[in-house]
């Protein structure tokens, strides 16, 4: 009879999972992930051809529980802007990963913020369903939204500045309103946070 494997493609990745979320995406080392789980090296390489895609699979995991589960809470009924106070609540409580993906420009920002953006698409078209406004502007609408998003907890998880919540959905109200109204970065095809060239419907 066959040996049954022990060690997984499953349990190697839910290793990297908890390392990441816990200690940020640099930490995802061959070596850190075979301390962590206590195994060699070997079962890792035998269930993933590189680190890489380690690493994809863990940020994909990462990304669907933002959007299973993370930014579904309710705070104002409003679900763009009840995804975005979600988010903020999970950058202070992850501030690890949060500062290795967007504040830091580690491994992983662009995998996870074409999650993003179409999570917030979604969440715009919850809340704005009687809109007839097209794709690029919605979608410029939701990358505006998101760089503000990540602003201001940038700010709080770096302890520039300390705000309430009333603050926050002031400014992101406010925020959305404009870019609805402006659609400024339609001006401009080079968008610094998010880069929407890449970004697949």
């Amino acid at each position: 009879m066959a040996r049954r494997k022990e060690i997984g493609r499953d349990k190697i990745l839910n290793v990297a999972y908890k390392m990441v979320m816990r200690d940020g995406v640099e930490c995802l080392t061959a070596r850190n992930v075979a301390k962590e789980g206590h195994f060699s090296t070997q079962p890792l390489y035998l269930e993933f051809s590189s680190m890489n895609e380690l690493r994809d699979e863990v940020l994909d995991k990462i990304a669907e529980n933002l959007k299973g589960n993370v930014l579904q809470k309710e705070y104002t009924g409003k679900p763009l802007i009840d995804m975005d106070l979600s988010y903020i609540d999970y950058a202070k409580e992850h501030e690890n990963l949060f500062r290795a993906m967007f504040v830091d420009g580690k491994l992983g920002s662009k995998r996870i913020s074409n999650a993003l953006i179409d999570f917030g698409i979604q969440k715009f078209n919850e809340q704005y369903k009687d809109t007839n406004y097209s794709k690029e502007k919605i979608m410029n609408i939701v990358v505006a939204n998101w760089i503000t998003t990540i602003g201001i907890a940038s700010l709080i998880i770096n302890e520039i500045a300390t705000f309430s919540e009333t603050q926050i959905i002031n400014v992101l109200t406010a925020q959305i309103n404009d870019a609805i109204l402006n659609d400024w970065l339609s001006k401009n095809k080079e968008i610094p946070l998010f880069d929407v060239r890449d970004y697949k419907k």
